[in-house]
């Protein structure tokens, strides 16, 4: 009984925190607009705006809920919260908190993998503030190095690098699960007329529905 008071108070102030975070988030976003209309007394007129949000916030809005049911229950409470305060989810945070529950060889959804989850995520997203921190200090001395021809390759691969070294850790944990995903956006990105570089948030979800989908056909079929 002890432990599950003590998880539940531990839930509780999480969502409570969490809450509060996210929706101070969520007005600190707003604020810059809001203040450069009133101080400039420049207000968008509502055709404009609402013509603009048509053509992406479906998309967007869409993309949020489907991150909320694909990476919060890999993540946790507190991963989640930071994640989407803080945000870059998929090219860094995810990764960041697999990799730190793979290494401390715990498994997603549980109460160790919920305290891991969030260290990591807590944890790059601080290296991440101070590296831009000292990235935008800096910029001017070292912008030519980071526009160098030299260094080009390197910063153009870093997603499929990361990406590649994680999928290879976890398609070969149980590679019937992954291979179905993975034979899809190899076939999507090969047949594809358009670049689909720019289309990472929509896919991933995509991705992870393919895999379950194909987990439970497999389960069906006892091949797991």
């Amino acid at each position: 009984m002890k432990k599950n008071k003590t998880t539940k108070s531990y839930d509780d102030q999480i969502h409570f925190h969490g809450r509060i975070w996210m929706l101070g988030a969520l007005a600190l976003f707003t604020l810059f607009p809001t203040a450069i209309c009133v101080i400039y007394n420049a207000w968008p007129s509502a055709g404009p705006l609402f013509k603009a949000l048509a053509g992406v916030a479906p998309i967007f809005w869409t993309v949020g809920v489907i991150e909320i049911l694909t990476y919060t229950p890999m993540l946790g409470s507190g991963g989640s919260y930071l994640s989407f305060v803080t945000g870059n989810i998929s090219n860094l945070k995810a990764p960041c908190a697999l990799n730190a529950m793979n290494a401390s060889k715990v498994k997603p959804g549980t109460d160790e993998g919920e305290v891991i989850s969030t260290i990591a995520i807590a944890v790059s997203s601080i290296v991440t503030i101070v590296i831009i921190a000292i990235g935008v200090l800096g910029l001017t001395a070292i912008r030519p190095l980071l526009e160098s021809e030299a260094l080009k390759p390197a910063f153009a691969n870093i997603l499929p690098a990361l990406f590649g070294g994680l999928g290879v850790v976890y398609i070969s944990k149980n590679w019937k699960i992954g291979l179905a995903p993975l034979l899809f956006m190899l076939a999507l990105f090969i047949i594809s007329p358009i670049d689909l570089s720019g289309y990472v948030g929509v896919l991933v979800p995509v991705g992870a529905i393919i895999a379950i989908i194909a987990a439970r056909i497999l389960y069906k079929k006892d091949k797991l």
